[in-house]
């Protein structure tokens, strides 16, 4: 697919956008990235263009035709550019399918917790850690257990969902007063791994850029 067209649309700091960045980097397509002012909540006219029921990133343009969601996306890509060596979702329908299961439970967590642990205090921020902890904890011990990667071997679909929001921990846990590492030994040991590699090394923004970043979201918002 030499003559393929690909553009995505995204924001540095995106959580989502970083699942897509990591999956077009494990399938070593080359893109056009153009950086979307999400911070501003104003959408550029080629975002309200190629997304124009939700207006958000990221957006995949393949060839001209737009891919939304973040998860709809991996699936795209992966079905597109098809590679043995580097698939994304499993082959065997039962582990798709679990892997599926896993990544919904995934994609809330933000939403659920990880986003009161920054925008709100007191019983309300206590409630969202201890909901997050909790959370990571199950995930740890029923979907990732001793294994290097949460479908054994292979990096793959439920890596790449978690790794957006991996992305954002160093600042949750200054917001919230509280260590992965401490709590979820094994989940912060697969996140060191996950590092190492060169899909994600080259993806993942630095921890303390989101921090400032969220510290200036605070002051925006006046929390």
């Amino acid at each position: 697919m030499e003559n393929d067209k690909v553009i995505l649309l995204d924001f540095w700091a995106s959580m989502v956008g970083l699942r897509v960045r990591v999956a077009l980097a494990e399938k070593k397509i080359e893109y056009e990235y153009i950086e979307e002012d999400s911070a501003s909540n104003v959408p550029s006219h080629l975002l309200m263009k190629m997304n124009p029921i939700h207006k958000k990133i990221p957006v995949l343009i393949h060839n001209g035709r737009p891919v939304c969601d973040s998860l709809v996306a991996l699936e795209y890509i992966d079905e597109v550019w098809k590679d043995d060596k580097a698939r994304l979702l499993p082959s065997d329908p039962y582990e798709r399918a679990n892997a599926r299961f896993w990544v919904d439970y995934i994609d809330k967590l933000y939403e659920n917790y990880g986003r009161k642990i920054w925008m709100t205090k007191g019983e309300t921020q206590e409630g969202a850690k201890k909901g997050l902890i909790d959370s990571l904890k199950l995930l740890e011990g029923a979907a990732l257990g001793d294994k290097p990667y949460f479908g054994g071997e292979s990096f793959g679909f439920a890596d790449i969902a978690l790794i957006g929001i991996y992305s954002w921990f160093y600042a949750l846990e200054i917001f919230g007063n509280f260590s992965v590492a401490a709590e979820c030994p094994k989940l912060a040991a697969w996140g060191e791994r996950c590092r190492q590699r060169a899909s994600v090394a080259k993806s993942l923004p630095e921890p303390h850029k989101i921090y400032e970043m969220i510290l200036d979201l605070k002051k925006t918002y006046g929390l």
